[in-house]
């Protein structure tokens, strides 16, 4: 968790030109409706900038000359302005958010499309909370910076050109005076992005903190009742809440005296303007309506820098969060399919580990010059004390991760020059911890493949007795399982596991640990199940329960990552070693034979 958040901490440059041309990559699809929205901005900003023009001409032209004709064509005209102004407004929001939102969709399935690409050892290294930070908090933080900062600066400082060049256009000794009070608005902008830029990080600690805790806590729910920790947790959480709250006031607090101190100078821009043009026009060396007509200019003068400012955050986020964006993308997962990926695909199931070892951790190995071969049909079981590596075998032959040495082949080729997917799909794997999606009884068996039809299904888990219960719900197999299954019991969750093993009808069958939380009664139903299951195909069985693997053709124990027995149950029973150990273990009030 704590790599998690210092990540979180990197804020990054304000601005690096490498990361700007990639996130600006994203908008060639959408470069005509970024033109358009380009081309309102700027008319838009223009009539803006036209109409305290116009006020100028309707006080000199004609309310001095009671000139009640040509002030109502320039009201006419003022009120033309403001409704083009509106519709080009309308229309550069709606572009720009409009290709905001299909940028942020693009960026976010091309997200999700590496993320399931990146092999298991990937997401062992990196924490969830992380991964759902990049694909939701970042991309939004992207999105903000092309729907108010890409586009809409040019807004800002065509804004901010045009006001400058016609305050000097009307008056240049009055521009002048507003131009020495820009140093004090410069220092003040300054000071204000040094402050929020810290107070920022806070706030992004502290938020990384909340989820990472939040996460952990709603997963671990029953541990926690179960513990009675919930006043423990709640104490914490409000450590860390608190610690939230006090980075967003310290926030708040920098912009609370941000802007006013804004309107002061403000203010003061316009009190110089009164004091100043007053007396010109008094003298009559300024007309009125260019004193009014300038006072409108430096009122404006100074919201595009306020925006501007508000852009310097919007684009330093951006370019944090970009950063680790791209530096998600150009992660290449370790375990690819072979650049030339011929029409290998499993035929056989013939299995042979050829002297493997392997280790997840540098110097702590977990296989050591493992070999055994299976052929096709045969069923082998694999035992052994937890952390014998049993289930690092599983991984291996489903190529989750790759053999540091020897080779495992199945029908004599190496795994390594199958297509991931071919190969995954020809291993039906049904493991002790069952994960099932949101979504209905008869989607978790099929998996979004449409070529398993609704008799296949329904097939399926009749074969394992999964339908005693499915028949009983509500909806049958129509019926939502909830997120992860949480309508369902343990046991249930394991039968539908073994439907859809059998609808996918794999070449090989890997059962790891599938029966051990099942009751006697649901296993003695399943257990002709597993026979049909494993008719015509290479299975492997992992089992604690040792009744469970007595039939198998081969049993290989397992013992601190290496092969000690292999045999049959009674060949094993008759050498008094390791097995004979563990029967002994389970079955120690009974006569061993």
């Amino acid at each position: 968790m704590n790599d998690d958040i210092s990540e979180e901490q990197v804020l990054g440059k304000a601005y690096d030109a490498r990361l700007m041309r990639r996130l600006l990559a994203y908008l060639r699809p959408y470069r005509r409706s970024a033109l358009l929205a380009i081309v309102c901005l700027i008319a838009g900003s223009a009539l803006s900038i036209i109409q305290p023009y116009l006020t100028k001409i309707a006080i000199d032209r004609y309310i001095r000359n009671n000139n009640f004709s040509g002030l109502n064509q320039i009201a006419v005209i003022y009120a033309l302005t403001l409704v083009c102004v509106f519709a080009l407004s309308f229309s550069q929001t709606w572009l720009i958010n409009l290709m905001g939102q299909k940028i942020m969709y693009d960026l976010r399935m091309q997200i999700f499309r590496h993320l399931q690409k990146l092999d298991v050892s990937f997401f062992d290294k990196n924490p969830v909370g992380r991964l759902m930070t990049r694909v939701t908090t970042d991309v939004d933080a992207l999105n903000e910076l092309f729907t108010s900062g890409v586009i809409s600066v040019f807004d800002d400082i065509f804004t901010l050109s045009g006001i400058i060049i016609s305050l000097f256009l009307l008056n240049y000794r009055l521009a002048l005076g507003i131009v020495t009070i820009l140093p004090f608005l410069i220092l003040v902008t300054l000071l204000f992005k040094i402050k929020v830029r810290d107070s920022f990080r806070k706030v992004r600690t502290a938020i990384a903190r909340i989820n990472a805790f939040l996460q952990e806590n709603i997963t671990g729910a029953a541990v926690v009742q179960l513990f009675s920790q919930e006043k423990k947790q709640y104490r914490q959480f409000t450590r860390i809440n608190k610690d939230h709250l006090d980075a967003n006031l310290q926030s708040i607090f920098y912009y609370a005296i941000f802007f006013p101190l804004l309107e002061l100078i403000s203010a003061s821009a316009v009190a110089l303007i009164v004091w100043y043009g007053g007396r010109q026009v008094l003298t009559g060396a300024l007309t009125l309506g260019t004193l009014v007509a300038f006072i409108q200019y430096s009122d404006r003068f100074f919201s595009p820098i306020s925006d501007l400012s508000e852009k310097y955050t919007i684009l330093q986020s951006a370019m944090a969060s970009s950063e680790r964006i791209f530096k998600l993308l150009d992660t290449e997962p370790s375990i690819a399919s072979p650049s030339q990926t011929g029409s290998l695909t499993v035929e056989r199931g013939s299995i042979e580990f050829r002297n493997v070892s392997f280790f997840y951790n540098a110097g702590e190995p977990v296989l050591h010059d493992v070999s055994f071969k299976v052929e096709p049909g045969e069923k082998i079981a694999v035992v052994g004390a937890t952390g014998a590596g049993k289930s690092t075998i599983i991984s291996l032959l489903s190529r989750f991760y790759d053999v540091q040495q020897g080779e495992i082949l199945v029908d004599g080729e190496n795994i390594r020059n199958f297509n991931l997917q071919g190969l995954r799909s020809s291993i039906g794997i049904v493991l002790q911890d069952v994960f099932l999606f949101s979504g209905s009884v008869s989607e978790n068996i099929r998996l979004g493949n449409h070529r398993i039809s609704d008799e296949q299904v329904q097939k399926a888990a009749e074969t394992v007795h999964a339908s005693h219960f499915i028949h009983k719900l509500e909806r049958q197999f129509s019926t939502e399982v909830g997120e992860r299954g949480s309508s369902l019991s343990v046991g249930q969750k394991q039968l539908l596991a073994f439907a859809r093993a059998l609808a996918f009808n794999p070449k090989i069958l890997v059962l790891d640990e599938a029966t051990s939380s099942i009751d006697t009664e649901t296993e003695l139903l399943i257990r002709d199940a597993l026979a049909k299951l494993m008719a015509g195909r290479t299975s492997i069985i992992i089992a604690h329960r040792l009744s469970t693997i007595q039939n198998a053709d081969r049993i290989i124990v397992l013992h601190r990552g290496r092969i000690r027995e292999v045999g049959s149950h009674q060949e094993l029973l008759r050498l008094r070693g390791i097995y004979w150990k563990l029967y002994q273990l389970q079955y120690k009030d009974q006569p061993i034979d």
